[in-house]
This record gives C-alpha cells, sequence and structure tokens, in this order.
C-alpha cells in the first residue's frame, strides 16, 4: 500500500474528486470525523509529525464547506438520537469530533464552527474541569526529549527505570513511545512525579512552552481551563470524555484505566451540570483499544465510545467501537473526499485489508 499510496493521492483522488465520483459511492450511513484542533498562526512547528493533527483555519473552513455541499452534517445530539433508534439519519450523515481540548478549541476552531454553522463533539480530558494551567503529559515528554541535550541519559521514578541515547529525531521519536507506553501503566500523580524528575533531569522547564497569554505557544500546548471548556459548552457546542489524563489505556492496569474512563465523566458532569454520553478512547488505534477497555467503557455506562481510525461513509456501526476518520495537516482535499465517502474503506477492503480489529470488537458486545 505505501507504493501505490503516493499515486492514490496525487493522481487518482484528485482525478475522480473532479469527476464526481466520491458523492456517489453512497448514499446511506454514517461518518465520522475527528479532528485534533488547528495551528495557531505565528506557532513555529517543533515537527511536522508531532504537530500534524492540527489544521491550518482555512483547511479546516474549506473541509467543512465541503462536508454542507455534498453531505448533511448532524449535530451530536442527532447522533445520540439515532444510537438510541429515535433518529432516522438523512442521506450521507456526517458528525464532527474533535479530541483532547487544547485551548485552540475555543480560540481558533470555534470560530470557524459558527461562521459556517456547524456543530462539534469535543473530547475533553478530566484536567478541562479544573482551573490549573496543564498540558497533555506525553506532549510534554515529547518536547521534554526533543529539546534535550544529544547524548546518553539515564532516568529512574516511580518505579520506571529507563536509559537511551538521545541523538537524531528519529531516535527520540522512538524513545518518547517507549517512555510514553511505560507511563501509561502509571497513574496521573505518579506520571507528574516522573516528569517532574525527568525536567530536572534534563535541566527544561515545560513552563517554558506556554504561558498564560493568548499567545501562539499557548493556544497550541495548553488545555482547556474549567471556565474556558464552560465557554465552549455554552456556545452549542457538545462535550464528551476523554479520560482524565489521556493515557495508552491498554497499557494501564485495569484499576487504572477503569478510574480513567469513569472518573473523566463524572469531573465533566460535575462541572457542565449536564450529562455526558460520549467517550473517546485516547490514541483510539488498534494497540490501544483492545476488548477489555471496550468492556470497561460499557460499564462505565457511557452510550457510546468512538475510535480514531476506520472512518468513513457506513452503516452498521457498533457503538462502542464508532470508527472515525482521522484529519491530519497532510490529507489533500480530495483525499478528505475519498475517506468520508467510505471509497477508501472499500479500497481497502477490496485490497484484503479490511479493519479486522473492528470485527472483533464488534462480535465481543
Amino acid at each position: 500500500m505505501k507504493i501505490v499510496s503516493p499515486l492514490l493521492k496525487r493522481v487518482i483522488y484528485p482525478t475522480l474528486s473532479a469527476a464526481g465520483v466520491f458523492h456517489r459511492v453512497s448514499a446511506a450511513g454514517l461518518a465520522i470525523v475527528t479532528y485534533h484542533g488547528l495551528l495557531p498562526p505565528g506557532h513555529k512547528q517543533v515537527d511536522a509529525g508531532f504537530d500534524g493533527n492540527l489544521l491550518s483555519s482555512e483547511i479546516l473552513r474549506r473541509q467543512l464547506r465541503l462536508l454542507k455541499g455534498h453531505y448533511n452534517v448532524i449535530s451530536p445530539e442527532d447522533a445520540l438520537a439515532w444510537l438510541r433508534g429515535e433518529y432516522r439519519l438523512p442521506e450521507r450523515a456526517v458528525l464532527l469530533t474533535c479530541d483532547d481540548g487544547l485551548l485552540n478549541c475555543l480560540t481558533d476552531m470555534l470560530p470557524v464552527l459558527q461562521q459556517e454553522r456547524v456543530r462539534c463533539l469535543f473530547f475533553v480530558t478530566g484536567a478541562s474541569a479544573e482551573n490549573s494551567q496543564r498540558m497533555l503529559w506525553y506532549e510534554e515528554l515529547f518536547l521534554l526529549l526533543w529539546h534535550a541535550a544529544a547524548g546518553q541519559f539515564e532516568i529512574s521514578a516511580q518505579g520506571v527505570e529507563f536509559r537511551g541515547e538521545l541523538g537524531r529525531r528519529a531516535q527520540r521519536r522512538a524513545i518518547w513511545w517507549q517512555v510514553l507506553k511505560r507511563l501509561s501503566r502509571l497513574d496521573h500523580v505518579s506520571r507528574t512525579t516522573f516528569l517532574r524528575a525527568l525536567r530536572i533531569q534534563l535541566r527544561l522547564d515545560a513552563q517554558q512552552f506556554f504561558d498564560d497569554t493568548d499567545s501562539p505557544s499557548s493556544r497550541r500546548y495548553r488545555l482547556l481551563k474549567a471556565t474556558e471548556l464552560r465557554a465552549l459548552a455554552s456556545a452549542g457546542m457538545s462535550i464528551g470524555a476523554h479520560t482524565l489524563s489521556h493515557p495508552m489505556l491498554s497499557e494501564s492496569p485495569a484499576e487504572i484505566a477503569y478510574t480513567e474512563i469513569s472518573e473523566s465523566r463524572l469531573k465533566l458532569e460535575s462541572l457542565l451540570e449536564q450529562p455526558v454520553w460520549a467517550f473517546a478512547y485516547p490514541f483510539g488505534d488498534p494497540q490501544s483499544v483492545t476488548p477489555a477497555v471496550l468492556a470497561m467503557v460499557q460499564q462505565a455506562e457511557y452510550e457510546a465510545a468512538f475510535l480514531n481510525f476506520g472512518g468513513g461513509l457506513g452503516t452498521g456501526l457498533p457503538p462502542y467501537a464508532l470508527p472515525r476518520i482521522h484529519v491530519t495537516a497532510a490529507m489533500t482535499l480530495a483525499e478528505f473526499q475519498a475517506h468520508v465517502s467510505g471509497f477508501y474503506a472499500r479500497l481497502q477492503r477490496q485490497a484484503g485489508r479490511s479493519a479486522k480489529h473492528i470485527s472483533r470488537m464488534q462480535a465481543s458486545r
């Protein structure tokens, strides 16, 4: 598929898009799109991969106008009613979602959504129910390892020992992913203590990456605070849970994983004074969402849960493994159409690469 991919993106997708093929692939079902926020103007990107989930406001606007022109963008409340069997989906229905709850969701993304008159389901962590300055711990970990001086390093804290060589970009990314999985085994407090020890070890301060102003770096890295989350909800956006602190749940002990899942909902409901019915799995890929994790979400009494892969216009979607289209800054408009229409998913199935993981989840219900 890697060999074919450039041909698809540069030739086949644009040709099919220009011919209007994607809009005739299917009329039935629901496509769920997931964003992770917008890249604030003036922010200096650290790494294309690290910042690759964040779009420009112009790209978002183009995608929304395409959806409004050829699909029916439904509200989160309509999606919930459909899940309950109380609502019939229109043809080519699309639901907008956004993960993580970065400050730019309010400062940069909300104005575009309001101007285009569409609504979005925002998944936020428990940190957004507080009024302290926070950033996603795994993004802080990435930045610390990225900016650290080259050479050997070794750290031991909270029962986690790690040593490695900080060299080129690929090497730092690999170390980051290894440490991320290990730290997902800790509870939030222990993880915070580990990161504090790492900052001391590397002689870096996470506060250098953002402040409490409206600077591009703050809008890029800082999470929404309680007052800001209330403002987002008051603007007509819906709020879902994304765990307390965004660990990789498949790596977490069962007790910690369930606490992350269940307590995040209670925390958000207490702040917003309204039910939180939806959950999005952190990372949301096949490696991070196991049948055991899926069962915990059902036990915590959410009405639906969302993956971060496998999306496209389709029917028969499992409510606790709802597939989504993960939109990135590198995705062209024609490629976006291929995913939303379900063309990409059909192509994968024909190539023998169907989403077996979703099928296993559906069978485990």
